[in-house]
């Protein structure tokens, strides 16, 4: 009876860290922390390499979700027309490439080579990263202000199938408004995508 208890309480009390983990992480109107990441040019990326930006576009994505392929071009398209505007993109890969190999380093070099992607794409080998951010599907969306207080959390847009169906377009939406100096009405969505793949413990 003894032994059973005990069981019983370390089995709740592991679902009590298991909640507490997926319920930590940032919230909109908290300050992100930097990070220095290993892009697929070899070279470390912070966003304190960007003397420019006005925000930043982070997003956890990875090479073999189904979703993060469906929306790969559209976060071309977003670093294309932000960067410009001061908001570029940075794509991090926070998946255990010991669970996912097609998510490996090297195979992020071939993604983004094949797709020619004009942002960086760094992997996040420790998982710090998407933790303190509190990531937990890929793409998973964290738009920053210049000091990088969190503005929006989430989806890019509503239609992860086909962007042209999309009525809802949640980051542009949200830039918009912080270039205009307003209220981002949706400043946070469930994100749609496969969970990230954590490292075993």
């Amino acid at each position: 009876m003894k032994l059973k208890f005990i069981l019983l309480a370390a089995c709740c009390f592991g679902l009590f860290l298991n909640s507490k983990l997926n319920t930590a992480g940032l919230n909109v109107g908290d300050k992100a922390s930097d990070f220095s990441l290993k892009n697929v040019d070899g070279n470390m990326v912070s966003l304190s390499d960007y003397d420019d930006a006005k925000g930043y576009i982070v997003i956890f994505t990875c090479n073999t979700c189904p979703y993060a392929i469906a929306y790969e071009d559209r976060i071309i398209e977003l670093h294309e027309k932000y960067a410009s505007q001061g908001y570029p993109v940075i794509a991090i890969n926070p998946n255990d490439s010991n669970a996912k190999p097609d998510d490996s380093f090297e195979s992020m070099k071939e993604r983004a080579k094949d797709k020619d992607f004009p942002f960086p794409y760094v992997m996040d080998e420790s998982q710090e990263v998407a933790k303190t951010y509190g990531a937990s599907r890929t793409p998973h969306v964290y738009l920053l202000d210049k000091s990088l207080t969190v503005k929006y959390i989430g989806a890019i847009d509503n239609n992860y199938k086909d962007a042209s169906s999309a009525d809802e377009k949640y980051v542009e939406e949200a830039i918009a408004a912080l270039e205009n100096g307003e209220k981002i009405e949706t400043d946070f969505t469930k994100a749609v995508g496969c969970t990230i793949k954590w490292k075993e413990i």
